[in-house]
């Protein structure tokens, strides 16, 4: 959420800060509601002071013996004003809150101009693309064929675009979730086994309500949704928490199933692992101090990076422009990893710094060294999506014959060095 007092005192920056995004924004609606909500303050003071000045009067006539009913009278009448002046101030501070709700975050400055993915700017590449001596499959043909994947009783016991993994194949979901989990806990990460559903109020905090409500699924007659990722439950692990500036930057990691009803993406990637309604994930958190904000997004991305570059699965990293970044994000790195079958890159991570949105939004600060409370910045990545982390590791490892040769970093958790 947007600091209101930041948006009063900049409105022109702001509004061509969110500009960027490909959407212009009206603020003056939200600038109205603030000018009402100081009338109403200062109309409530005044009441106020005139009460206290009077009940000052009506304690002097008490003890001069006189009666002071007719002030008394008066000031039940003020009262009964200030009641209605409290219960329009909260109804103005609730469609304040409600106009910033909607509003995105402000963008760096270094994020790139333009309207969508086709403007987003790559950073750099690692690795060969795999020139195949042979006609290679797509990651679903070479899953059925091995008999580690069965889309179509997925379908029948749930629906399309969820996956039974057998066999070798739930044997890698495990290996990769555990030989992620390990790799960011060597580098420094905490590893934290969270909730797979979590309430309004979590998911209001890391942006998600009330924007994106139609991508998720909600428990039916419970204040509770599914998982998209575990950015919610992680993030909001310090929700209304005061952090001792001591203890940051903290770095936390989790492995989650990930449930997205992916309401706006009909139509797209239809086949195999690459949009599901269910699928494993390792995601980063990271709480820093403003200051170290942007050194985090790169060590965060690294840290991603660093697991692809262990698995030999070439990949490119890309600067996501102004109307393709996501709603709190200030800015992205998408990092896309090279599958055959698409013959170009897809994404498989994405590594935003969130700056203080989601800090005021779940109102999480930390106390500096001179006892002061600050709202901290707040990071994500993935580390990785594990679905498409297969998918990957079968287009780019697989052989003529159809086997798959498991990369050697994975040997250790899967017992074996090939699936055939």
């Amino acid at each position: 959420m947007l600091d209101i007092k930041r948006i009063i005192e900049n409105r022109t920056e702001v509004e061509a800060n969110l500009l960027k995004r490909g959407k212009s924004f009206d603020l003056k609606v939200l600038l109205d509601l603030d000018e009402s909500r100081k009338k109403i303050i200062l109309e409530t003071e005044n009441k106020k002071r005139i009460r206290n000045e009077a009940s000052k009067k009506i304690g002097l006539l008490k003890s001069k013996g006189e009666n002071p009913e007719e002030i008394m009278e008066e000031m039940r009448l003020l009262g009964d004003e200030i009641s209605v002046l409290d219960k329009e101030l909260k109804l103005v501070e609730e469609n304040i809150k409600g106009e910033l709700s909607v509003l995105p975050n402000l963008l760096l400055d270094s994020v790139p101009e333009g309207e969508d993915e086709t403007f987003n700017l790559e950073v750099r590449r690692f690795g060969e693309v795999r020139a195949f001596s042979f006609a290679p499959k797509d990651h679903q043909d070479l899953g059925v064929a091995l008999g580690i994947m069965d889309f179509e009783r997925a379908t029948k016991v749930t629906a399309s675009k969820f996956v039974f993994m057998k066999g070798l194949g739930a044997r890698l979901e495990r290996a990769l979730a555990s030989y992620m989990i390990d790799f960011h806990v060597k580098n420094g990460y905490t590893e934290v086994f969270c909730p797979f559903v979590a309430n309004s109020d979590s998911f209001f905090g890391t942006g998600q309500l009330p924007k994106f409500g139609e991508d998720m699924f909600k428990v039916e007659g419970e204040d509770f949704y599914l998982i998209p990722t575990a950015e919610v439950p992680l993030t909001n692990y310090y929700r209304d928490e005061i952090i001792n500036g001591e203890e940051l930057p903290i770095r936390i990691c989790g492995f989650t199933p990930c449930f997205r009803s992916e309401a706006g993406a009909a139509g797209r990637d239809t086949k195999g692992l690459i949009r599901m309604h269910q699928f494993s994930k390792v995601e980063m958190v990271n709480f820093v101090k403003p200051e170290d904000g942007v050194k985090a997004l790169e060590e965060i991305t690294a840290e991603a990076e660093g697991i692809l570059k262990e698995l030999g699965l070439p990949y490119r990293v890309v600067d996501l422009c102004g109307g393709d970044i996501g709603f709190g994000s200030a800015k992205t790195y998408d990092i896309e990893v090279y599958l055959p079958s698409y013959q170009g890159y897809k994404e498989i991570s994405s590594c935003s710094l969130y700056t203080d949105f989601q800090a005021r939004r779940s109102r999480i600060r930390y106390r500096d060294e001179k006892g002061k409370k600050n709202l901290l910045y707040t990071l994500n990545g993935s580390g990785l999506a594990i679905g498409r982390t297969i998918a990957a590791i079968l287009e780019n490892y697989q052989n003529e014959d159809g086997s798959i040769t498991i990369p050697e970093a994975l040997v250790p958790y899967m017992g074996t060095d090939d699936i055939k």
